[in-house]
């Protein structure tokens, strides 16, 4: 069974700085355990390849995806202090992609606008 996927994802790319994998693995984890409380994300997970770090997130809607990147605001902070946000997509619906624009320009995003598509309603 498939319903409409519709949901928001966003996908940063980090480059650690040197010596910092550590450190930036700890903050991750802290990440981790924060968003797993927010009730509109829909999955939270980083990879990593040597010095370069990918957190693969998706949530509900655009006011999911604002509420999450207040709650962890300030992990963020810590966490660009040990790398560089080098890449950032957010791919949404576009009336989302249009609640997003402003208040996520300061992070200066790429936006992907989702066509229809489909999503798996339940796994069994």
């Amino acid at each position: 069974m498939f319903k409409d996927d519709t949901d928001c994802t966003i996908a940063p790319y980090f480059e650690i700085h040197e010596d910092k994998v550590p450190a930036f693995k700890a903050l991750s984890r802290q990440l981790v355990e924060i968003t797993r409380q927010e009730p509109g994300c829909r999955h939270y997970a980083f990879s990593f390849s040597g010095q370069a770090a990918h957190c693969r997130e998706g949530y509900v809607n655009a006011e999911a995806l604002l509420a999450h990147l207040e709650n962890v605001g300030g992990l963020l902070g810590q966490l660009l202090q040990v790398a560089e946000l080098v890449r950032l997509e957010v791919h949404a619906p576009a009336h989302d992609v249009e609640k997003l624009r402003g208040p996520m320009s300061a992070l200066k995003p790429q936006f992907f606008i989702l066509e229809p598509g489909i999503r798996r309603a339940a796994m069994g």
